[in-house]
């Protein structure tokens, strides 16, 4: 089982917590992508990013600096925000680390996939933005199989090869899962969480909790070695539970009342 999850917009470079393990797999992608933001103007970067003169000047500073193979950071511990603040991954025990670094893995705009350890350096450039890139309109088109054959070909090597169908956790917003979803074949199943608030007999989700939960629930699949979809149902933070009532297919739904 692989998990994919969304990145997050802010960034840290702290590098005294553990090692990196390994470098991004396609680091000649975003070397591409990166020259291609350095082409940009400020006026036309911030424009990109959608964010303030301060926000856009730091960016703006960082991409004319960049270096993609010095000074980076493992990319569970680069990312900060609500999901990553309620996995909590600096107070893992080492076996809730080596489980992360085996089935969780990150979607990004700027790297396209990356794993727990792998080093990367601060950076802004979520997966919507509407920037093309030759041939390419926008990063979808950019990315396009790409993601998904990553993760693909990584089960197929813990299968020793066999063609044996694989399950995807999708903890991931849809701006994100879109680059995955949309090439899912038969050999995979693709089971997508949400999590909502249950009123007046209808859920609706609150982005707030969903963040939270995204990563406290990485938290006790790691916690828990959890490596099939039955123990997932157990998870019952932040007074989720898992519905049968609301749950449908391959979509898993967890809900908490008012």
């Amino acid at each position: 089982m692989k998990i994919i999850i969304s990145p997050a917009k802010t960034m840290n470079v702290e590098r005294d917590i553990h090692d990196i393990r390994s470098l991004p797999y396609f680091l000649d992608e975003t070397k591409i992508l990166m020259d291609e933001i350095r082409k940009l103007s400020f006026d036309e970067s911030k424009a990109l990013w959608k964010c303030n003169d301060k926000l856009a000047m730091l960016n703006f500073k960082r991409f004319s600096q960049m270096n993609l193979e010095e000074n980076l950071t493992p990319a569970v511990f680069s990312y900060e925000g609500l999901q990553y603040k309620n996995m909590g991954p600096g107070v893992f025990s080492d076996a809730a680390l080596e489980y992360i670094e085996k089935h969780l893995r990150i979607l990004s705009g700027f790297y396209g996939v990356l794993r727990p350890f792998d080093g990367v350096t601060p950076y802004r450039l979520e997966m919507q933005a509407k920037l093309g890139v030759g041939e390419y309109r926008d990063l979808y088109e950019f990315w396009g199989r790409k993601i998904y054959e990553f993760i693909k070909r990584e089960c197929r090597e813990e299968f020793c090869g066999k063609d044996k169908c694989f399950t995807i956790l999708n903890l991931a917003s849809k701006e994100y899962s879109r680059a995955v979803e949309k090439y899912i074949g038969a050999d995979c199943r693709f089971v997508t969480v949400d999590f909502g608030q249950l009123s007046g007999g209808k859920v609706r989700q609150k982005a707030t909790f969903a963040k939270m939960a995204r990563g406290d629930m990485v938290r006790f699949l790691a916690e828990g070695n959890i490596t099939d979809i039955e123990g997932i149902k157990d998870y019952d933070g932040f007074g989720f539970r898992f519905s049968e009532e609301f749950s449908r297919g391959e979509r898993m739904v967890f809900v908490r009342t008012d």
